[in-house]
């Protein structure tokens, strides 16, 4: 058994994360329940940050909110003196609900609406990384409607696919993301921006893909980004003052992974963006870089209620838990895999193999194959690792399930930050076809 953070089992033979017994956890704010390690967030944010630090590199660290947004996880964000990336209005408005300072907020997207861009001038956010020539264009339009001015990155392609999951690649020339670095798409972009009065562009950004484990990639994009910065430098006499190299580090789900240290990851992208600043004779521009489920995901715990029990002799055992792809689609979704134990008697020897199934009304919502676990009997808990990135954000009401509740822990205390959905919210938007209308 792995065990992240603080988590640890207690006097009473009960696993424990923040200094809060799961079972009393579950017992006080239901299940399914995501439980949030504090503690261990603002050590993986304090990880990145410290090593920039340290070796006096000016950077931001921006939070990819993407991987879990709601307000308390902002206003910790911002306890961290990170920076925030947000890819939706609805992203930025979270932020700015939250009080987070607009001058870090970072909003990312390849198909931000009018009124998206509108909001995020509106609000004097610190960059807008435009992503494609439709939104330059419009971006360009509105600032003069507004009488604005903003800041910009363009994000390129640099045609570099990291070690991952083909769904989750977004680097490679064949992407809906960003303008192209070879075929001339970003050359025309920066051409076309430069020209633009009300836009200054800060630099480039790139994203190579998710869950990556080695540095190599990154080295690879910074190469090939300060080749084309050489280029720009000579032909049009801009220079980079920004560099984001993007996120996608990894963290361990299961044994089969072993991600980098994040003092690993960003020293190394240190030393090669130096290395490359120097070799062309530019000034080191800021580095930017973007940690989304490295902060936040081995954070995360879920817990489940056992329920349901399944046997076909001779082939595979099932047992079901209170919740399934509606508050962790990546099973389904990416094929993911995931390590658990009996919350309540973890250290109980395992005498069976059995498969974790969800509720939902699909043969397809199966969170675990294959988990070796002790006997486990109903109204047992199940504590499923390593869900804090991209459980609670893509959690959903299929077959018209609530969505779970959010706790931080910390130091022993719980903390209600997101309430359980009730059958009341469900319908809350819904109209009756038997109310009059209103001409």
């Amino acid at each position: 058994m792995y065990l992240h953070g603080t988590s640890k089992v207690n006097e009473k033979g009960h696993l424990e994360i923040g200094g809060i017994d799961t079972v009393d956890l579950a017992n006080e704010f239901g299940t399914p329940l995501y439980v949030y390690d504090v503690s261990l967030i603002r050590e993986r944010a304090r990880g990145f940050k410290q090593t920039f630090e340290n070796l006096n590199i000016p950077a931001q660290v921006a939070y990819a909110s993407k991987a879990f947004s709601t307000i308390a996880m902002v206003q910790l964000a911002d306890e961290e003196g990170l920076s925030l990336d947000v890819v939706s209005g609805g992203e930025l408005y979270t932020a700015l609900a939250a009080g987070f300072p607009r001058e870090r907020i970072h909003f990312h997207g390849n198909n931000k609406s009018k009124e998206e861009l509108e909001m995020a001038l509106k609000n004097d956010i610190g960059c807008i990384v435009v992503d494609n020539f439709y939104e330059l264009e419009l971006l360009s339009s509105i600032c003069e409607s507004m009488r604005v001015n903003t800041k910009i990155l363009l994000r390129v392609t640099p045609g570099i696919e990291a070690h991952t999951h083909d769904y989750i690649l977004t680097g490679q020339a064949d992407s809906k993301f960003g303008f192209d670095l070879q075929n001339g798409q970003a050359e025309e972009a920066l051409v076309k921006a430069l020209k633009l009065e009300r836009i200054e562009v800060l630099g480039l950004h790139c994203h190579i893909g998710s869950q990556i484990f080695e540095t190599t990639g990154f080295i690879l994009a910074a190469k090939k980004l300060f080749e084309k910065l050489h280029e720009w430098k000579d032909a049009f006499a801009f220079e980079s003052k920004v560099l984001n190299l993007g996120g996608g580090f990894g963290i361990r789900y299961t044994a089969e992974d072993q991600p980098l240290p994040a003092a690993q990851y960003v020293a190394e992208i240190i030393e090669e963006v130096k290395k490359q600043a120097s070799h062309y004779s530019m000034k080191m521009p800021e580095i930017w870089i973007e940690p989304g489920r490295s902060l936040v995901g081995d954070a995360g715990t879920t817990l489940y209620k056992i329920g349901s029990r399944k046997e076909v002799p001779n082939i595979r055992k099932y047992v079901a838990v209170d919740g399934g792809m509606t508050d962790n689609i990546r099973p389904a979704l990416y094929q993911a895999k995931y390590e658990a134990v009996l919350a309540n008697a973890p250290l109980e020897k395992a005498c069976e193999t059995v498969s974790i199934a969800g509720k939902c009304c699909e043969s397809g919502d199966m969170l675990i194959w294959d988990l070796p676990l002790p006997k486990s009997d109903s109204n047992d808990l199940l504590a499923v690792f390593c869900t804090g990135a991209y459980g609670y954000s893509m959690a959903n009401n299929y077959n018209r399930l609530p969505r779970p509740a959010v706790v931080f822990v910390e130091n022993g205390v719980a903390k209600l930050v997101v309430k359980r959905e009730t059958y009341e919210d469900l319908i809350r938007m819904d109209m009756s076809i038997k109310e009059k209308i209103n001409n």
